[in-house]
């Protein structure tokens, strides 16, 4: 039996799982999550994930069950990450009148970034068929019960039109197809919501970045009040090339930078491949993506009403080859 919203104790927010199924499986058990009639069930908790389900890992499929499981069983909620948008969006051959084939290239670096999805799912083409369209279900933001969740970035002057717009938080048809035209105002939503601010680095400059990608903007955060330097909004594992921390800002990127500030309610998010020890950005900010695809950590925050976060409230387990990781239940579809 579902709970209500109200006979909660709180809720469980995880971050991004790319494909770390049996992992998850751990977490949820550790969060004393318990599989009964074919879902993780908690007599007094419900999960939001937030997003990035998919892509990099061993156990997409797994990853992709449980969780789908829980959403559709009342167990949990869920906003869409950037790669379920990047996978809609790579099926979906683009209407004829466009230039292009699909509405994401089927470009050398995008092919190599869903490759392990797809070749996971090889065998199982109705299955994958099944959760694209899973996938148009997900909202982009969500706010309960006085937290909020979104996979990169909360930017009320997009949001709020949004949501006139898209009163669920789910878009629509109509939109989806737009916010692959760079400059539409559904372009920039869905790339602000679940991409983050970015900010270009100056000519001639690029990042050799960790997951193999050569990068020529950096990732930058939305909760510094009067930030002057590169150094006070970067917001990703990789160095600045050269001595970039301490480049000013210029008015046009200050502009560029949306702000949440300490009296917003408490706002959870993933995306930003965070690594080390999990910890606060800000007092009412908590980063749950720490690059668990990576052999780093599977990050969950456990919230029960506080406005001011907590550190203390993180859980997690590190992240092994999921070849030695304990299985998950026998009875769910394994990748």
């Amino acid at each position: 039996m579902t709970l209500a919203r109200n006979d909660l104790d709180g809720y469980d927010l995880i971050g991004d799982v790319h494909g770390c199924g049996a992992s998850l499986a751990v977490l949820l058990e550790k969060l004393g999550y318990r599989y009964r009639e074919g879902v993780y069930r908690h007599p007094r908790r419900r999960v939001i994930f937030l997003g990035d389900l998919i892509d990099r890992g061993p156990r997409i499929r797994l990853a992709l069950n449980i969780a789908r499981d829980m959403v559709e069983a009342g167990e949990a909620d869920i906003v869409m990450g950037n790669h379920e948008y990047n996978a809609l969006a790579y099926s979906r051959r683009a209407p004829l009148e466009w230039a292009g084939e699909w509405l994401r290239e089927h470009s050398p670096r995008h092919n190599r970034v869903i490759n392990e999805t797809l070749a996971q799912f090889r065998d199982h083409p109705q299955e994958w068929q099944s959760h694209l369209d899973w996938f148009m279900t997900m909202p982009l933001c969500l706010e309960r019960d006085g937290l909020r969740a979104v996979h990169a970035c909360w930017d009320r002057d997009l949001i709020t039109p949004f949501l006139a717009q898209c009163p669920d938080g789910r878009m629509s048809e109509d939109f989806f197809y737009d916010s692959a035209c760079p400059g539409t105002f559904a372009f920039r939503v869905m790339d602000r919501l679940t991409r983050g601010p970015s900010l270009p680095l100056p000519a001639g400059l690029r990042i050799h970045s960790g997951d193999g990608f050569t990068r020529t903007t950096f990732r930058a955060h939305f909760w510094a009040r009067e930030p002057l330097t590169y150094g006070d909004v970067v917001f990703q594992p990789d160095n600045l090339p050269d001595d970039l921390e301490n480049q000013p800002l210029s008015a046009e990127e200050r502009q560029r930078l949306p702000y949440y500030g300490p009296e917003e309610p408490p706002l959870f998010i993933g995306h930003y491949w965070c690594e080390g020890v999990p910890a606060l950005p800000a007092p009412n900010i908590a980063c749950l993506d720490y690059s668990a695809v990576k052999y780093g950590r599977l990050v969950a925050y456990r919230w029960e009403g506080e406005q001011r976060l907590d550190a203390n409230r993180f859980v997690w387990v590190d992240v092994a080859r999921e070849g030695s990781a304990p299985p998950a239940p026998d009875d769910i579809a394994l990748a």
